[in-house]
Order: C-alpha cells, then sequence, then structure tokens
C-alpha cells in the first residue's frame, strides 16, 4: 500500500512538474516575444505604417478646423535668441460670432448652444489610442546628427508646425553665474558636448547630473523590445529630448497616471526655467520636489504608469541619494531669461516700459485678476486650480480623447512665457493672445478689445 500511494504520488509529482514547465515556456514565450500566435515586429511595424497616413490627415483635419496655423510673426517680439512668436489669436470662432460677442454670453448659452470654440477644448494626441513620446523633426535631426541616436517613430509625426513652437535649441541661464548669459552658446546640449561646455562652469557633482539628465534611458516607445516604436532597437530617450537645454522644444506624451486610455491628457512639455522657486512638479500630481519629479519620470511616465513594462522594457532604477539628488541639483541651477524691463520686485520699471505695456500691467493686477494666482515676482502661486471649463461644453469624444472635466492644473510660472508656446498643460493654446481670450471667457472677465491688446503686451515682457 505504502509503494501504491508512493508511485501515484510521484506520478502526480511528474504531471505537476511537467505543467509547470509548460506553463512557464508559454509565459516566457509571452515575455520575450516568443508567442507563436504574436504577430511580429516586422508585420506590426508595416501595418502601423500603413495606416499612419490616415492618422495623420484626420489629426490635420482637426487642427485645421481649430486653428489658424499660418505663419505669422508679430512684429517686434521675439524670444531670447530671436526666433519670432506668433501673432494672434489663432482659434477659430464660429461662423457670425466675435470674441466680444462669446464673452457676453452665459456659460450655460455657450453650452447648450456648442458655442465653445473647438481650440479651447482638450487637445488629443496626435493618435490618442497610441500615445507615447512625439518629438519635433528639428530635434530629432540634431540629436541623430551628434549622436546617431533616432528619435523618429515609424507609425507617427509630429503635429505642430515649427512656427508654433519654442526656438530650437533654447539658451541656458544658470543661477549661479548670470555674468555668462547663454552657456549653452548656441548649442544643443547632449551626452557628446556637454563636458566641454560645462566643465568649467559646474562643480563635479552637477556635471554628474547633467551627464544623468543627458543619458538615454528605455522608455515605452523608444527601447530594444519588440513593442517599440523605433525601427531599430532603440537606446531609449533623455530627460533632456523633451525639456531640451533645461527648457523645452513643445515635445508631448501622454499623462502615465490616468486610466482609461481616452481620458489620458496629452503633455506640453513645461519648461524647467525657475524650478528653484517651484514647489509643485506635474501638471496635476502635485509632486513636492523636483526630486520626486525626476524619480517618477524615469520609473512611471516613461513607462506609462507600468512597472511591469518598465522591468522589460530597461527600466533604469536612479538611486535618490545621490543620481537623483544630483539631476535635481542641476536642475535647480536653471533660470529664468533675462527680462531687462521688470524690477528686482518683478514689476515693469516705468522708465523702460511703454504705456501699452502699463496698462497691460495694471490689468494683470487688478481687472483681469491674473496675480490672484500668478503673482510677482515668479508669477506663480505654487498652488492647484480648476477652472471647471466643463461649464462651457458638453462631454463628447474628440479623435479617441473624451472631453470631461480637466480637474485641478498646477499654476505654471509666467517669468519668460513667450518662450514657452504654445499653452496651457496640453499646449491646447497657440499664442499669449489666444490664452488671453481663454482666461477672459473662463473667468467672465468683460475685457474689451483694447484691454485685452495691452494685458497682451505686458506679457510679453515678464
Amino acid at each position: 500500500m505504502t509503494s501504491s500511494i508512493w508511485k501515484r504520488g510521484a506520478s502526480e509529482t511528474a504531471l505537476a512538474g511537467l505543467a509547470l514547465a509548460a506553463l512557464t515556456a508559454a509565459v516566457g514565450g509571452m515575455v520575450y516575444g516568443q508567442d507563436p500566435a504574436k504577430e511580429d515586429f516586422a508585420a506590426v511595424m508595416k501595418r502601423m505604417q500603413n495606416a499612419k497616413a490616415g492618422i495623420e490627415k484626420k489629426h490635420a483635419e482637426l487642427l485645421n478646423e481649430r486653428y489658424d496655423l499660418a505663419d505669422r510673426p508679430a512684429k517686434g517680439v521675439t524670444m531670447s535668441r530671436g526666433k519670432a512668436i506668433q501673432e494672434g489669436p489663432r482659434t477659430k470662432l464660429s461662423a457670425g460670432l466675435t470674441w466680444q460677442k462669446l464673452a457676453a454670453l452665459s456659460p450655460e448659452d455657450i453650452r447648450d448652444k456648442g458655442l465653445l470654440p473647438k481650440g479651447f477644448l482638450p487637445l488629443p494626441h496626435p493618435n490618442h489610442a497610441e500615445g507615447g513620446m512625439l518629438f519635433p523633426k528639428f530635434h530629432i535631426d540634431e540629436v541623430k546628427k551628434q549622436e546617431s541616436r533616432d528619435l523618429a517613430r515609424f507609425d507617427l509625426d509630429y503635429d505642430l508646425p515649427d512656427h508654433f513652437l519654442p526656438e530650437f535649441p533654447p539658451p541656458i541661464y544658470l543661477t549661479t553665474r548670470l555674468d555668462l548669459g547663454d552657456v549653452s552658446k548656441g548649442k544643443l546640449v547632449t551626452v557628446d558636448n556637454y563636458y566641454e561646455l560645462f566643465k568649467e562652469v559646474l562643480n563635479p557633482k552637477q556635471l554628474e547630473g547633467l551627464r544623468l539628465l543627458l543619458t538615454p534611458m528605455a522608455q515605452q516607445q523608444f527601447n530594444a523590445t519588440d513593442d517599440r516604436r523605433s525601427s531599430r532597437p532603440s537606446r531609449g530617450v533623455t530627460c533632456f529630448d523633451c525639456h531640451v537645454n533645461g527648457h523645452t522644444n513643445g515635445a508631448t506624451h501622454l499623462v502615465g497616471d490616468i486610466r482609461p486610455q481616452e481620458f489620458r491628457h496629452r503633455i506640453d512639455t513645461p519648461s524647467l526655467r525657475g524650478v528653484n522657486v517651484q514647489r509643485l512638479f506635474g501638471s496635476q500630481r502635485a509632486l513636492k520636489s523636483v526630486e520626486d519629479f525626476t524619480e517618477f519620470e524615469q520609473r512611471a511616465a516613461y513607462f506609462d504608469g507600468d512597472p511591469v513594462a518598465a522591468q522589460r522594457k530597461g527600466v533604469t532604477i536612479l538611486e535618490r541619494g545621490s543620481q537623483v539628488h544630483f539631476m535635481a541639483e542641476f536642475q535647480e541651477l536653471l533660470d529664468f531669461p533675462p527680462a531687462p524691463k521688470l524690477t528686482v520686485l518683478g514689476k515693469l520699471n516705468p522708465k523702460k516700459a511703454t504705456q501699452q505695456e502699463l496698462r497691460g500691467q495694471e490689468l494683470f493686477f487688478g481687472k483681469a485678476q491674473c496675480a490672484t494666482c500668478h503673482p510677482a515676482p515668479y508669477y506663480t502661486d505654487n498652488s492647484m486650480h480648476n477652472l471647471k471649463l466643463e461649464r462651457f461644453y458638453k462631454p463628447h469624444m474628440i479623435n479617441g480623447r473624451m472631453a470631461s472635466q480637466d480637474g485641478p492644473i498646477k499654476t505654471f510660472t509666467l517669468r519668460g512665457v513667450k518662450d514657452s508656446p504654445p499653452y496651457m498643460h496640453d499646449g491646447r493654446l497657440p499664442t499669449l493672445e489666444d490664452t488671453v481670450e481663454f482666461f477672459n471667457l473662463v473667468l467672465e472677465l468683460g475685457l474689451g478689445e483694447e484691454e485685452k491688446q495691452d494685458l497682451a503686451a505686458f506679457l510679453k515682457c515678464l
């Protein structure tokens, strides 16, 4: 009897072992892309390349329906290195409507009649169902030239015209060496040239932080796995591929911490200038330090908030006490661009400002209520605010993006704002004039045409 029990137990153990081995092989196949039922990489790439033109055409139609995208630069106003900013507003209105007529309506009337300008609604990712990091062509070309690293996606190209984006490459100003002006010397800083540019400017800890910010790390769409969106296995992306030279190039992505997919917000990459005076990071997450932000980006945002995918694709676990700290220390050296018309208290110097700019300043701190959230000298209150834009429209789907409540969004600093188009957390507003019209409507300010022009003129001084 004992012998038969032993034999039966041994047989069951062997069967269990075979089952476990089969399960392990199946799971292993799925994890490493060896599942015979799975579409192989070449087939995926071909299918997505074939779909690319149709996807981009649909998104281009949305942009053209919303905005006047012509290259029409403003006279006499440029970014820090000389690129002209665009004259606005560029958001299109319904036929027969003017900005003044629109602002005279109640939120309920605008909602019920469907009159909210489409350009004021949430802006979808160029392929919202797919999402992922997407870079302007000028940045892709320069990185490929310097590092032979390709940030192009085979399934999708960047959507906004170059003339609506920040200048490239943007200058770098350091709080510790204001005497040097632009320490980038007009170059895109990469891992190839950072040492020569900064070896006499930074201490060894800051230099190492900058190196890490310029080091490619695996990301959801750019890695070595067969579900990437680069034609060849990729070394990944760097922090400064989006936050170019510590500023921004307008690169876009989707937030990693919202589900389902249609509720995820498009991201317009914010500038890192002035993070030393900021206390909240991430448009909605309200991370409390730049160290939290730096670590969150690599562990979660790079991989759409999926730690399992991160492990498979090659997540880089940064050491908080040294590497994250070094990266944060460099970021906290990034200063705002010069604003020659401002005093040390952040207000206009009457001897340098025009009468229009002075009128705009009075509106900013008065009737327009801008300073409620954007007080001088840094023009942020380091808080979160919910504009409740959903008062003006009914929830509906826009090219895969559900337009509903945005929720609380952090107050971005307005220092250097003319260098950072487009505007709002998702880049839905192309110009500063669009931004003035947006807040005049949403806050029900009742500004006249001349007042709006004065206010925009003041913003360009910050």
